[in-house]
């Protein structure tokens, strides 16, 4: 029995790293360091939290100035960010799991500045 056990958790680890992989567009990923040398460089920077409101609100807090999306939500609410379509955005969430699917979203959607930040606001915290 542990060994079933065993075998559905390792699947299940696979299945996650293998959707995060499908997820994930390297090349419009950022530093946390990036971040904020482009927070301090970049008054335009649109940063989008894909995080719920709870967690906008919870121990990690969040960076002033944000637009809260929840990734949930992102495909039905996508419009509202159509006059940032020229804009460089950061998309932010946790850890950069969520945050990777609200880049492809955005990307998808003709977005053409967007970057996941890696590590989300627990990297951000802790820097």
């Amino acid at each position: 029995m542990k060994r079933l056990i065993g075998f559905f958790v390792a699947v299940l680890i696979l299945a996650n790293f293998i959707t995060y992989a499908q997820t994930a567009v390297p090349e419009h990923d950022i530093t946390v360091k990036d971040l904020k040398m482009q927070i301090k460089e970049n008054p335009h920077l649109v940063i989008l939290d894909v995080r719920t409101s709870k967690e906008l609100n919870g121990p990690l807090g969040k960076i002033n100035g944000v637009i809260n999306i929840p990734v949930q939500e992102l495909e039905k609410r996508v419009d509202e960010l159509d006059k940032y379509k020229n804009d460089e955005i950061a998309v932010i969430c946790r850890t950069g799991h969520r945050s990777a699917i609200g880049t492809k979203i955005l990307i998808n959607h003709g977005f053409k500045k967007v970057e996941n930040v890696e590590g989300g606001m627990t990297a951000y915290r802790d820097k």
